[in-house]
C-alpha cells in the first residue's frame, strides 16, 4: 500500500491539493507532476487494484483540462470514471489516495459526496453528455456564465444513450465542450503535432473573429448572399469529410476541432484556452494512449482495465494458489461444449468478451459469436431476432450492465416468448466496484416479467448444468452466477437438463429450515453443521430457481416446520425472500415464522465481498446468528 507519507517523495505532486496549485506550475513542472502521477497510480493499483490503463491514459488530459477551466465552478463530467484518477489526486484525495476501493476509502469513481469536483456520481458508461447537456441548460436558466466539459472515451460513445445526448445538445446550441479521448486510433507524431498546430490556429481568436466577419459579409450582399454562404458550407463539408473524421459531429450541430495528440500538455492547453472562448457545441478529439507509462499496460491494455494486485517490475498478477477455475471460466468452457453439439447457439457480448468468459467461444466460432459495443439494450433486441429465426442466443453480461435493457427484455424477449439465455455474470455482491456495478437486483427486476425461468447455481459443477438446461428450454431464462472463483466440487462430464422449478434437499431436519440460492448455500449448509453439533436440527434447501419456485417442497416443510430462513445475495424488496412469501400467501399456509437474510433498502459501497458478506450477515457467522435469534 502507498503510505502518505510517501508522497513527500513526490517533489511536484507533494505541493499540489487543488486545481489551484497546478495553474502556478510552468510546462516542465507539469510534465514533472504528470510523471509523478502516474508512478502514484501504478504503485496504488499494484497494490489494491483498480482501473489502471484508462486512467494512465488521460493524465496529460486531466491536468490540461483542470489547468484550462475553473474547476469546480466550471464543471467536468467523467463517462466512465475509470479514466478520473488522476482527477482525485489533483483534487484533495491526494494523501487518501492509497485506500482507493478499499472499505471506508474513496471510489473507484466520481463522487458528489466525495468532493466538489465530482459533478455528477457515475458508473455505468454513456451518460456523460446527458449529463452536461442538463447542466448547460441549468446554466441557461439560472443565467451563470460557466463552461461544462464532458470527458467520454470511445467505448462510450458506443451507446445510444450517447447519441440521443449528442442529437439533444447540438440542437440546443447551448455553450457545452464534448471531449472525445479516443485511445484505439493510432497516430504518428509528425501528423499528431500538425493537427494540433492546425486546430490551434483555427480555434484562435482572430480565426474565428475573420470566419464570422467573411461570414456577415456575404450575407449582406443583395440578392446572392445566401446562396454564396451556403454553397462556402456545402464545399467546406465536403473538404471536412475528406480530410478530418468530424463531419458527423458537425451535422449534429457541433464545431469539431481534432484530433490532437493526447500527451503534449503544452499543446493541450494552448488549444483548451481557444477551445474554451469558444460559444455553441464544440466536440474535442483528443488521441491517447491506454496504459501510457507502463509498458506492460501499453502492450496489452485489455489485460490492464480492470485488475487485481500484480507485481509493478513483471506486471503478473499477486493471486491466490487455489488455482481453482472462475465461474466465468466454467461458463466460457460449457458454452463453447454446448455450441460444438449444437449450431444454433450463438453468443453475444457487450464489449466484454474477456469479462464474460467468451474469448474462447469468439476463437472457436468467429461467426457465431456478436460483440456489439456497450449497447445492452441493442444487444437484448438483436438476440430477440435471432430467437425468431431458429437460433438460440445466450447475452452473456454483468448482471448491473443487463438493468439497462430491462425494457427489451420484458418487451422484446419475454412478451414473445422467445428462447433467449441471459448470462449473468457478477451478480450479487462484486466487492471493490462499489454501488454502480453490485449485481445486487437481478432477481427482483427479472422474476416480475412472465415467462422468464430465473435460477442461479450453488457452485461451478451446478452451473454446466443450468446452462445445459437453459439452453434446452425453449423461453427465456437467466442464469445468475458471482465474480471469483469456483467452490472446488468435481465438475461432472457428462452435463444433464434439470427439472425446472425443482429444488434440491441438501440436509434434512426438524427446527428450521434455510432455503438458500446461489453463492449461500454453501455458507447455509455450513452453519447448518455448525449447529448440528448442539442438537439443533436444520433443514437445508438448494432452491435453484427463483422463478418458479418448487412450491411442493416449499409447502410442505412451511407446514412442517413452521420456522424458515430465505438467505439470497440480493435485495430483500422484491427478491428470492419475497417470492416465497407470496407464495405461502399464495398457499394460505399460515403460522409460518418467516426471516428473510439478503440485502436491506440501501446501496452497497466498496468493499471486499468478504467483508460485504460478514457486515450483511450472509457469511456462515451471520447465517448461525440469524438461526439462534429465530429459535430463541
Amino acid at each position: 500500500m502507498v503510505k502518505h507519507q510517501e508522497i513527500a517523495d513526490y517533489s511536484v505532486l507533494a505541493d499540489i491539493n487543488y486545481p489551484a496549485d497546478i495553474r502556478k506550475l510552468n510546462n516542465a513542472e507539469l510534465c514533472k507532476l504528470a510523471q509523478e502521477i502516474r508512478r502514484l497510480i501504478i504503485s496504488t493499483v499494484a497494490s489494491s487494484g483498480g482501473h489502471l490503463a484508462s486512467s494512465l491514459g488521460t493524465v496529460e488530459l486531466t491536468l490540461a483540462l483542470h489547468y484550462v477551466f475553473n474547476t469546480p465552478l466550471d464543471k467536468i463530467v467523467w463517462d466512465v470514471g475509470h479514466q478520473a484518477y488522476t482527477h482525485k489526486i489533483i483534487t484533495g484525495r491526494k494523501d487518501v489516495f492509497s485506500t482507493l476501493r478499499q472499505r471506508g476509502g474513496i471510489s473507484g469513481f466520481p463522487r458528489r459526496e466525495e468532493s466538489p469536483y465530482d459533478a455528477f456520481n457515475v458508473g455505468h458508461s454513456g451518460t456523460s453528455i446527458s449529463v452536461a447537456a442538463g447542466f448547460a441548460e441549468a446554466n441557461s436558466l439560472k443565467g451563470i456564465p460557466r463552461k461544462i466539459v464532458a470527458v467520454i472515451g470511445d467505448g462510450s460513445m458506443t451507446t445510444g444513450m450517447a447519441f440521443e445526448g449528442l442529437n439533444w445538445a447540438g440542437d440546443r446550441n447551448k455553450d457545452l465542450i464534448i471531449v472525445l479521448n479516443d485511445n484505439e486510433m493510432s497516430i504518428s507524431p509528425n501528423v499528431g503535432a500538425m493537427s494540433s498546430y492546425l486546430n490551434r490556429m483555427m480555434t484562435g481568436h482572430t480565426v474565428t473573429k475573420l470566419k464570422a466577419d467573411i461570414k456577415n459579409f456575404l450575407k449582406s450582399i443583395p440578392g446572392i448572399g445566401d446562396q454564396i454562404v451556403k454553397f462556402s458550407q456545402q464545399i467546406e463539408e465536403s473538404v471536412k469529410t475528406f480530410v478530418v473524421p468530424g463531419a458527423l459531429f458537425e451535422e449534429l450541430g457541433f464545431t469539431y476541432v481534432g484530433p490532437l495528440e493526447g500527451h503534449t500538455l503544452e499543446r493541450l492547453i494552448a488549444n483548451f484556452e481557444n477551445i474554451r472562448d469558444l460559444s455553441g457545441p464544440v466536440l474535442v478529439h483528443i488521441i491517447t494512449k491506454k496504459g501510457k507509462g507502463y509498458k506492460f499496460a501499453e502492450e496489452k491494455p485489455l489485460n490492464y482495465h480492470g485488475i487485481s494486485s500484480f507485481n509493478i517490475e513483471t506486471g503478473q498478477p499477486i493471486t491466490s494458489s487455489s488455482g481453482l477455475p472462475s465461474y466465468t471460466d466454467i461458463f466460457g468452457r460449457t458454452i463453447v461444449r454446448l455450441a460444438q453439439n449444437d449450431s444454433r447457439i450463438v453468443a453475444i457480448t457487450a464489449a466484454m468478451c474477456d469479462g464474460t468468459g467468451l474469448d474462447q467461444f469468439c476463437q472457436e466460432f468467429p461467426g457465431r459469436f456478436y460483440d456489439v459495443g456497450i449497447a445492452e439494450q441493442h444487444a437484448v433486441t438483436f438476440a430477440a431476432s435471432l430467437a425468431v429465426e431458429g437460433f438460440i442466443p445466450v447475452v452473456a453480461i454483468y448482471s448491473t450492465f443487463l438493468q439497462r435493457s430491462y425494457d427489451q427484455i420484458l418487451h422484446d424477449v419475454c412478451l414473445q416468448n422467445l428462447p433467449v439465455v441471459f448470462a449473468l455474470d457478477r451478480a450479487g455482491i462484486v466487492g471493490e466496484d462499489g454501488a454502480t456495478h453490485q449485481g445486487l437486483f437481478d432477481f427482483a427486476y427479472l422474476r416480475s416479467i412472465p415467462n422468464i425461468i430465473v435460477m442461479a447455481p450453488k457452485d461451478e459443477n451446478e452451473l454446466q448444468h443450468m446452462l445445459k438446461t437453459a439452453v434446452n428450454c425453449r423461453q427465456p431464462v437467466s442464469v445468475r452466477y458471482p465474480r471469483g472463483k469456483g467452490t472446488g466440487v468435481n465438475l461432472d462430464h457428462d452435463l444433464q437438463t434439470l427439472a425446472i422449478g425443482k429444488g434440491e434437499v441438501l440436509r434434512e431436519g426438524t427446527d428450521l429450515a434455510i432455503v438458500a440460492i446461489g453463492v449461500t448455500v454453501y455458507p447455509a449448509l455450513a452453519a447448518a453443521e455448525r449447529l448440528a453439533s448442539e442438537g439443533i436440527n436444520i433443514k437445508v434447501i438448494n432452491a435453484r430457481f427463483v422463478k418458479p419456485l418448487d412450491a411442493e417442497l416449499l409447502s410442505q416443510t412451511a407446514t412442517a416446520i413452521k420456522k424458515i430462513i430465505t438467505v439470497e445475495e440480493n435485495m430483500l424488496q422484491g427478491g428470492f425472500g419475497s417470492a416465497i412469501l407470496e407464495m405461502l400467501a399464495e398457499k394460505n399456509i399460515t403460522g409460518v415464522q418467516v426471516k428473510r437474510l439478503g440485502i436491506p433498502d440501501e446501496f452497497v459501497e466498496h468493499a471486499t465481498q468478504a467483508e460485504l458478506r460478514k457486515k450483511y450477515g450472509l457469511d456462515e457467522d451471520g447465517i448461525v446468528r440469524a438461526i439462534r435469534e429465530m429459535l430463541t
